[in-house]
């Protein structure tokens, strides 16, 4: 059996490049709001409140759950959290 490399877990996980893609950055939103969350130092409840989400839509957040979280709604978190989200579009070479 050959051994298959992929530049991602997503990558591997998922049935289609654009499933992959969309776990990439719902998966990079996630871990950016975390740090964000972290570096706050403020209870979930209090975390929760500023962010407009109850607790445990927070808790599910901060443990990770990504399948509970659409891209759409990462984006609006990070707004309401500050953040600045940038796309990059990348051709692929000729």
């Amino acid at each position: 059996m050959k051994a298959q490399r992929f530049d991602s877990v997503w990558d591997a996980l998922e049935a289609s490049p654009e499933a992959a893609a969309n776990m990439k950055v719902r998966a990079e939103l996630m871990i950016a709001l975390r740090e964000t969350i972290d570096g706050w130092k403020l209870r979930q409840a209090a975390a929760a409140k500023r962010l407009g989400l109850t607790q445990p839509r927070l808790n599910d957040l901060l443990r990770g759950r990504i399948t509970k979280f659409s891209l759409d709604a990462l984006m609006a978190l990070a707004g309401r959290a500050g953040l600045s989200v940038r796309v990059e579009i990348v051709r692929p070479a000729a």
